[in-house]
């Protein structure tokens, strides 16, 4: 009994890192939602909030996250709301811990008996190596600020990154795995409708990882279900199948960078959908949807109307079918911005500024009459010293600059070259395989959450959050060597080891497995493997 005591005391004090990490984020946050009680609020806000509050799909976006306001709305308090969207971010966070320590302790598992004998840098090595993995995640203030908005992303990145989990949970994932892995990629795509495209990264991790026909079968079916009643339920609202009205004007903005209608020559019909932008302050897409210039001012029923979306759709695509390299040049040119070592001011000299937390906010009627709906006298944006002063000293100290996601993914593809050598031999394709089963899922998953907003709507900081837990994960999983087997007891000093467990009729056999096989990690069988790590 005093072993297991001293071994489960080990096991906690080798979490020391990973829980000085978590403390000081837990402690911005409290501070962030004491010095700011309500939420920051976004333009995207108010139609979350009026979906929530007349529980129904919201016009323009999913409503995946005005469901959980609404779960919320009994409450009728923004600080909850905020706690709520908090600890989710919090959460994030541990899943990324989660993640990468499992496959460190396949990596350098224990012995039988959780002992390490003279390897005891087993038991450091998981939390060391998984922690500094949280820090991108859990303490940039631009992390904290989207959790303190009024806002979906933060949601959305969880629910995505749950998905991702279950599919690296197990090398050999039952049918019931697989089914929960589609059911949180349809929430995740309920939440914000970028997740939709990313069902076939799940599915493609789930293949490499001889998931089975059966456990990708169900993950589509748990995926299909959902949407499907999704537009079922907004059909009986709008009398449309569909997730949201508008669809093509986002791609519309896309195209309003390069479209020129010299080139296009649309039919005169379309001629109105030609885009102008009178304020180079603003970027041709928020011009395009929003301002004085844009096209759907002049449309009846403006962008949720069947006229708008469809004039929008045509036009967008006959602009990328006449100028696909243009296309192609804003998609890769807004990608890389996610990647400059400073913020700077897009899509709009104000927008940005939007991500962080003010000084001080105005509070417009419209808003007042809104949040008065949700919680009554409490929705006014509040700054509450000394507790804001905190949280703007902090603001200026913990930036996370968008090279470091650069870094991450440059480093996440690169990290599995040294496996290119294994058991004394070069295997050319040994990387390849390493990388595949493991990093290659969350690594394109970041890499996705970047270009389909540079694909399908316009550069915004807010997308490039999302992308960043993804990032940690895959490069944990590329430095990580594949499972091993656990430590023969024979290992463990003999004056460690109980009289029964010295007898050598208990010593396992030193016998190697199989090239290929699959070791589980420390407390597993050989039936069932951590297999994070691929």
């Amino acid at each position: 009994m005093r072993e297991k005591a001293g071994r489960a005391g080990r096991s906690a004090v080798a979490q020391l890192p990973f829980t000085c990490v978590l403390a000081v984020a837990v402690w911005i946050r409290v501070v962030a939602v004491k010095g700011y009680p309500a939420p920051l609020w976004f333009g995207d806000s108010p139609g979350y909030l009026k979906a929530a509050i007349e529980l129904k799909p919201g016009e323009t976006r999913p409503s995946g996250y005005p469901f959980l306001l609404w779960l919320i709305k009994p409450f009728h308090s923004f600080t909850v709301m905020v706690s709520v969207q908090h600890a989710v971010g919090v959460l994030t966070g541990v899943l990324v811990y989660v993640l990468v320590w499992r496959a460190a302790r396949a990596a350098w598992p224990l012995g039988p008996d959780g002992e390490a004998g003279r390897w005891a840098w087993r038991v450091w090595v998981p939390a060391l190596a998984a922690t500094p993995l949280t820090v991108p995640v859990l303490l940039p203030v631009h992390q904290i600020a989207l959790e303190h908005m009024l806002m979906s992303d933060s949601l959305f990145a969880f629910l995505l990154l749950a998905a991702v989990a279950v599919v690296l949970w197990r090398r050999r994932m039952p049918w019931w795995l697989g089914g929960l892995a589609g059911l949180l990629t349809a929430c995740a795509a309920l939440t914000r409708s970028a997740g939709l495209p990313l069902i076939a990264l799940i599915l493609l991790g789930m293949l490499l990882r001889r998931a089975g026909w059966r456990a990708c079968a169900v993950a589509v079916a748990a995926f299909v279900l959902p949407v499907a009643g999704y537009m079922g339920w907004f059909h009986a609202e709008y009398g449309e199948y569909k997730l949201a009205k508008a669809n093509g004007i986002w791609l519309y903005g896309r195209t309003a960078d390069f479209a020129d209608c010299r080139v296009i020559r649309p039919r005169p019909e379309l001629a109105m959908m030609c885009p102008k932008n009178t304020d180079p302050r603003m970027s041709p897409a928020f011009a395009a949807m929003w301002t004085r210039d844009s096209p759907f001012r002049d449309i009846p029923g403006w962008i949720t109307g069947p006229t708008a979306d469809k004039l929008a759709s045509e036009f967008a695509m006959d602009a990328i079918e006449a100028q696909p390299g243009d296309y192609a040049r804003v998609v890769v040119r807004d990608t890389f911005r996610s990647f400059e070592w400073e913020r700077k001011p897009y899509p709009t000299p104000w927008t940005w500024l939007q991500y962080e937390f003010p000084e001080g906010e105005a509070w417009s009627d419209e808003q007042a009459l809104l949040a008065e709906r949700y919680d009554p006298g409490g929705g006014e944006p509040r700054v509450v010293h000394p507790w804001a002063g905190t949280v703007l000293g902090y603001q200026r100290t913990m930036a996370m600059p968008g090279t470091i996601l650069g870094i991450l993914l440059i480093a996440g593809l690169a990290a599995a070259l040294p496996y290119a050598r294994s058991g004394g031999r070069w295997r050319v394709l040994g990387p390849v395989r390493h990388w595949g089963t493991g990093a290659l899922l969350p690594w394109g998953t970041s890499l996705a959450l970047l270009v389909i907003p540079a694909a399908t709507a316009d550069f915004d900081y807010r997308y490039v959050l999302p992308a960043v837990p993804f990032a940690c994960v895959a490069l944990g999983l590329a430095l990580l060597p594949p499972p091993r087997p656990a430590v023969p007891s024979e290992t463990v000093p003999p004056e460690t080891l109980p009289p029964e467990a010295a007898s050598p009729k208990t010593v396992p056999s030193e016998t190697a497995p199989p090239e290929g096989a699959e070791a589980g990690a420390a407390g597993t069988t050989g039936k069932e493997t951590a297999a994070t790590s691929g």
